[in-house]
């Protein structure tokens, strides 16, 4: 490990959490906006998505590179959630099946804002990690004067 002492390594890894936070933003955004959507382009019922997130940390260890600063999280994808849709009576809807069901995604809104919730405050927490770095640089160049 390097001797030097530097903040930018924190900063590097709160900013890829803020990067990744609001990736999994998006994705929460798109499942709410796509709750009532009866069929995609493909013909399919809409299917929530969930994020996936790994440490960028087991990667370098696993390469060697601990001392290049690579560190952090990134999104390692945006998987289905295999939850089978919701049926809703809507005999008169044009998707209906014979017996009047409609196949309708299963999302629950209240959970998606709880998602939303706690990517939003989890991006907050980021946030301040890299106000903080930059005020105790500020305050290390400050000792020189």
């Amino acid at each position: 490990m390097s001797d030097n002492i530097s903040m930018i390594p924190s900063m590097a890894i709160s900013a890829s959490a803020l990067d990744a936070e609001m990736k999994r933003m998006e994705v929460i955004a798109n499942n709410i906006a796509n709750a009532n959507t009866v069929s995609g382009p493909d013909g399919k019922v809409f299917q929530r998505k969930e994020i996936v997130f790994a440490t960028k940390l087991a990667d370098a260890i696993k390469y060697g590179d601990v001392e290049g600063g690579i560190a952090g999280v990134e999104v390692k994808g945006i998987i289905n959630d295999n939850r089978a849709p919701r049926t809703v009576y809507k005999p008169g809807h044009p998707n209906a099946d014979k017996n009047g069901y409609v196949s309708m995604p299963d999302i629950n809104p209240v959970e998606e804002m709880v998602d939303m919730m706690s990517a939003t405050r989890s991006y907050e927490a980021n946030l301040a990690a890299i106000k903080s770095a930059k005020s105790m640089a500020q305050a290390a160049l400050g000792i020189g004067k």
